[in-house]
């Protein structure tokens, strides 16, 4: 009688674990990543930019309660300014475009890469203990997609290219 409630639980615990495995969204999520804590998120938290004394004092603009200053940071301007455009020119910096569209545009490459990847990630969205404790599994995934920098970085360095960013062995950089 003892065995077979012992055998009963286990069989519940089985059906359980196996359920839990099945369930979920549609899409597979494999950056399991929560928040332990009720706390600020700190990676909406953005610095401020650095108090410049300007050259003229007279020449300030006029304050703006409640609106931008010359201090407030501007992520999406400076990543178009690193990356070589021109943030005044909106949405018309027409020598980005023109660059990045060289070979063409396919108006129906976003949902093509979309659906290509929801498939990917279907099939590579982990066992089920790893579904089970929400286990990251996003590197593992993706690891035959990568691209191994360090192998890539010496292919260049042989090919005497040069990368500011990383310097070739033994230049210390300018500081």
């Amino acid at each position: 009688m003892q065995a077979d409630r012992g055998a009963i639980g286990a069989g519940a615990l089985a059906l359980v674990l196996l359920l839990a495995g099945c369930g979920g969204s549609k899409e597979p999520n494999l950056m399991n990543v929560r928040a332990n804590t009720n706390g600020p998120d700190e990676f909406a938290i953005l610095p401020p930019k650095p108090l410049e004394m300007p050259e003229n004092l007279s020449a300030l603009p006029t304050p703006t309660p409640g609106g931008s200053n010359r201090t407030d940071p501007t992520p999406e301007a400076d990543a178009i300014v690193a990356l070589g455009g021109n943030p005044t020119a909106g949405g018309n910096d027409a020598a980005l475009v023109a660059h990045a569209t060289r070979h063409g545009v396919d108006p129906g490459i976003r949902g093509e890469l979309a659906a290509a990847d929801l498939e990917y990630r279907r099939k590579n969205d982990g066992r089920l203990l790893e579904k089970l404790f929400n286990v990251n599994v996003y590197y593992r995934a993706y690891k035959p997609q990568s691209l191994d920098q360090h192998a890539e970085l010496e292919y260049w360095r042989r090919r005497m290219a040069g990368n500011p960013s990383a310097p070739p062995k033994g230049v210390e950089k300018d500081r």
